[in-house]
């Protein structure tokens, strides 16, 4: 067994975990490892958003549109597409894309065919929105959990190591004690989110500003291997508990902390649904998160369901689940949205009223 915190990412503790040395988790899972010569990755959330039946297929032609270009020069090692529905009613098709340097991110991104497409005044005017999210958390500010070793999702594909069985996990406060940067610090909150461009509206080119130390969260599950009692005890006991609870925060999170919730699920290249889902959340701080998984009802909810699921498997899952968890500095966080609605990701809560 080992730490979560990869070995030259160690440091003198300022600040302690909460579980003592000799503590045993009730169950294996690990954690992906990049070689040392990692120091940033970067995540990328390309978005095209639509309403009605009639625009889906200009959507999904525009999706594929990004997608082709993830295979330019210094594109990303790993995507997956995705859809949801969001609470004002809007399809979301999305690609996320992984890069394990943020370098070549920024090289990719500034490609003059891509910049050119993505500033184009003709974005504004297909009817259709578009919104790109890019997180770059440098190794220290982010962590990665799967309850197998042999199949990674999101950034854990492009990171190429895998862990031995993990200590900090099974208990309240694992995901902080997981990020190397919380041997020091208090990953507090600072500053506001700010409208730094436009006004979030439709017809408008949005840029958002994040403040320090917001917690971005992607936990996901796979139910394709399923079986007999294990698929019907996901499908018919505990999928419904999960979407509750990422209803309660895409509806009601800003009350609580939670910027944003999508609860999405993947698709194939062709746009069929594959029998994969993440959420995928920003919140005002780690804190925020913390506090709703350990006690708001929806997510006790949630845990009671996984628990009763895993104890009547005798923890013998076929499903596959995940998380990968960051607390973004405000230089590792860049908001755009074009021809969005009020609501839509970071906007939220932003919109004058």
């Amino acid at each position: 067994m080992e730490s979560a915190i990869a070995e030259h990412l160690k440091c003198p503790r300022t600040r302690h975990r909460r579980v003592e040395d000799d503590y045993t988790p009730p169950y294996p899972v690990w954690s992906a490892r990049a070689p040392v010569s990692v120091t940033q990755v970067a995540m990328g959330y390309f978005g095209v958003q639509s309403r009605g039946p009639e625009m889906q297929g200009r959507a999904c032609a525009a999706l594929m549109k990004i997608a082709r270009d993830f295979a330019l020069r210094d594109g990303p090692g790993h995507h997956d597409l995705a859809h949801y529905v969001d609470a004002d009613g809007f399809d979301n098709m999305v690609a996320i894309a992984y890069w394990h340097d943020a370098a070549a991110f920024a090289r990719w991104s500034a490609t003059p065919a891509i910049d050119a497409w993505w500033r184009s005044d003709e974005r504004l005017a297909e009817g259709l929105g578009y919104f790109r999210e890019i997180a770059s958390p440098r190794v220290e500010h982010f962590e990665t959990m799967f309850n197998t070793p042999d199949r990674f999702e999101g950034v854990g594909v492009v990171m190429g190591e895998v862990s031995g069985e993990l200590q900090e996990h099974g208990y309240w406060g694992s995901m902080r004690d997981r990020i190397p940067l919380s041997q020091t610090d208090a990953l507090s909150p600072s500053g506001t989110r700010a409208v730094v461009a436009g006004i979030p509206a439709p017809g408008q080119r949005v840029r958002i500003a994040g403040h320090e130390n917001i917690a971005m969260i992607r936990s996901g599950q796979e139910w394709a291997d399923t079986t007999g009692q294990e698929r019907t005890l996901y499908l018919e006991d505990m999928e419904p508990v999960l979407r509750e609870g990422m209803e309660f925060l895409r509806d009601q999170g800003l009350g609580i902390g939670c910027y944003s919730n999508r609860y999405m699920h993947h698709l194939d290249a062709k746009g069929a649904p594959l029998q994969k889902s993440f959420g995928l959340s920003y919140w005002r701080s780690l804190a925020d998160m913390e506090r709703w998984a350990e006690s708001h009802p929806t997510h006790v909810a949630i845990f009671g369901s996984f628990m009763r699921y895993v104890q009547a498997l005798n923890f013998q899952l076929q499903l596959r689940v995940y998380h990968e968890v960051s607390v973004l500095k405000a230089d590792e966080q860049s908001y755009e949205y074009i021809n969005c609605h009020a609501r839509s990701g970071l906007m939220n809560g932003l919109a004058a009223t």
